[in-house]
């Protein structure tokens, strides 16, 4: 099989950073190049750090260069944002969706990205609908191949620490297992899993587009 290049947006966070690592120890890669707004202490004969101006799309499209797959990890938090859905719009929706469209100009064959159980666009919940158009507008852009990995409660290290996030995941897994058949969707997940699964996932050059739940991602992880 031809090694890929693989390109990260949100290499920064929980999932984005193992499937950084994760990448840059398989030989099914031959390049892992990451997009980031600030340089990153991290090395690698595999690795290029990218500094991009995302809300320059001359920028963007010259910095995400060519290649095969990208991996979209990146989004944010009603707390970062302050409330901002502007803003929060223009991480968690712009970003993705303009590597998508850029993507396929620039002959990339994959995109695989981590959206969320229930995610939908009729949804009243403004995060839940947020992701739904995200999704349609990834699929939108015809790309050969589109995997949509829809995972509930994460579970992890994070970067930051988030207090009621740490005592709502422990609460969470201990339900989870309570979560039987088509509620299974929801069970919580190790971030790690995620991440392990993307990478899978990239590897077995499906086309078309293709989500994953919960018992999609454990499985591909086996």
């Amino acid at each position: 099989m031809q090694q890929q290049t693989a390109v990260v947006i949100g290499a920064t966070g929980m999932i984005g950073s193992i499937v950084t690592q994760l990448l840059l120890k398989d030989d099914a890669f031959k390049t892992v190049r990451i997009l980031v707004r600030k340089p990153l202490d991290m090395q690698h004969p595999k690795l290029e750090t990218v500094i991009v101006d995302f809300n320059n799309l001359d920028d963007y499209k010259n910095k995400l260069g060519t290649g095969d797959c990208i991996f979209s990890c990146i989004g944010t938090t009603q707390k970062n944002v302050k409330g901002d859905r502007n803003l929060y719009r223009r991480i968690d929706f712009d970003i993705p969706a303009n590597a998508a469209a850029l993507g396929k100009t620039a002959g990339f064959s994959a995109f695989l990205m981590v959206s969320s159980v229930g995610a939908d666009v009729k949804s009243g919940n403004f995060y839940l609908r947020l992701k739904g158009e995200l999704e349609q507008a990834v699929i939108n852009t015809g790309l050969s191949s589109t995997h949509i990995f829809q995972p509930s409660m994460l579970l992890g290290k994070r970067n930051e620490y988030r207090l009621g996030e740490s005592i709502f995941q422990s609460l969470f897994k201990l339900l989870s297992g309570l979560l039987m058949g088509s509620l299974r969707k929801y069970r919580a997940i190790e971030g790690a899993t995620v991440a392990k699964a993307m990478v899978n996932a990239a590897k077995q050059n499906k086309q078309g587009n293709l989500l994953y739940l919960f018992d999609d991602m454990k499985t591909l992880v086996k």
